[in-house]
């Protein structure tokens, strides 16, 4: 009985940790998503160009979706035709792929409440 509550507190231990580091790498994000700017073109809580909502866009795309719009915006608006096409179209965003990481984990937790 000792032994499995032993493992059960190490798995919970473990859950915490890693939500915790994904909470870090999430706040992270937001320090990216203010540092590049991308309230130029988006907004979030109303903050920002209401034209480019993003509210719950972590309810609407995958982290893949997210991290492609980010890498490759012009490709990505090729292969998908969002419709209405925005002007200017989204360009790409030279960082280095932690803030890459960090930017996905705050917007995929941008969800539906």
């Amino acid at each position: 009985m000792k032994w499995m509550i032993a493992i059960i507190a190490a798995a919970v231990s473990m859950a915490a940790t890693a939500s915790f580091a994904q909470d870090k790498k999430a706040e992270r994000g937001l320090k990216v998503f203010q540092e590049q700017k991308c309230t130029l073109c988006h907004s979030i809580a109303g903050k920002g160009n209401k034209k480019g909502a993003l509210d719950e866009v972590g309810s609407k795309l995958t982290e893949a979706q997210i991290r492609a719009w980010i890498v490759d915006p012009v490709g990505t608006a090729a292969k998908t035709k969002p419709a209405p096409t925005r002007k200017p179209p989204m360009k790409k965003k030279e960082m280095p792929g932690g803030d890459v990481d960090a930017l996905v984990a705050y917007l995929s937790g941008l969800r539906k409440k």
